[in-house]
């Protein structure tokens, strides 16, 4: 008889069943707020981040309800509805925007080494579409997409090409989206733009060590964005 595939499970999928667990033990009651997330990363061992991404798989799934200014409330889940935490292979989001530094760093270095002319316009058509989009009240996805395709395609590696492609287009999924809706808004996004604008800057001096250093930045600055305490994403959508 065939045996069925073993699938690695990560970390915040693990932590996610825990937390599952203790909820439908009654460990944490319909309506109570759960720990803090130092709290909980603390008893299970773990880092913050992780915390993070299982809170908001365990929203996504209807476990939980995260209220921005206060905490992460238990719901009244009914048990016959099916979980979906076992059903989803996405990554977790903070642990992405992690392995993008690294990956993008270096490929911002090596583009500010061999982009040529029409790169630099591409680079620059996409961050005047970030700012056009933000302009209209719009969240500049597309342009955000389209400006790190074109300095990934600058370095004139498909592998690159379809890893870099592969890495943002996992911000689509519900996870990142869910975990965007509480931290991203426009007054971020001008933020993050603002940073595009260094990293184009550095590329376009054919600066290698600028480049990595402004992608480091970016992605730095976009993790502590996600990492912000609940009571502080308020703020930040309110400000």
């Amino acid at each position: 008889m065939p045996l069925p595939a073993v699938e690695p499970k990560r970390l915040y999928r693990q932590i996610a069943e825990q937390l599952r667990a203790l909820i439908g033990q009654g460990e944490f009651t319909v309506g109570s707020r759960l720990p803090a997330e130092r709290d909980l990363a603390k008893q299970l061992g773990v880092s913050r981040p992780s915390v993070r991404e299982a809170l908001i798989a365990l929203e996504v799934d209807g476990w939980v309800e995260v209220r921005t200014g206060s905490g992460v409330y238990v719901l009244n889940r009914p048990k016959r509805t099916k979980s979906k935490l076992l059903e989803t292979p996405e990554w977790g989001p903070l642990e992405l925007i992690r392995a993008r530094k690294l990956v993008e760093g270096e490929i911002a270095a090596t583009a500010a080494l061999q982009a040529k002319r029409k790169d630099i316009a591409a680079m620059r058509s996409a961050l005047d579409m970030m700012m056009d989009e933000a302009g209209r009240g719009v969240l500049p996805l597309e342009g955000d997409r389209a400006f790190h395709t074109a300095i990934v395609e600058a370095c004139g590696n498909a592998v690159l090409t379809e890893t870099i492609q592969g890495f943002w287009d996992s911000r689509r999924g519900p996870l990142f989206m869910r975990l965007g809706g509480h931290f991203e808004n426009l007054k971020s996004w001008r933020s993050a733009i603002a940073e595009h604008e260094a990293i184009l800057a550095a590329i376009k001096n054919h600066d290698s060590t600028a480049a990595r250093t402004a992608m480091h930045a970016h992605m730095d600055k976009s993790h502590a964005r996600f990492s912000a305490s609940w009571r502080r994403a308020k703020t930040i959508l309110e400000g």
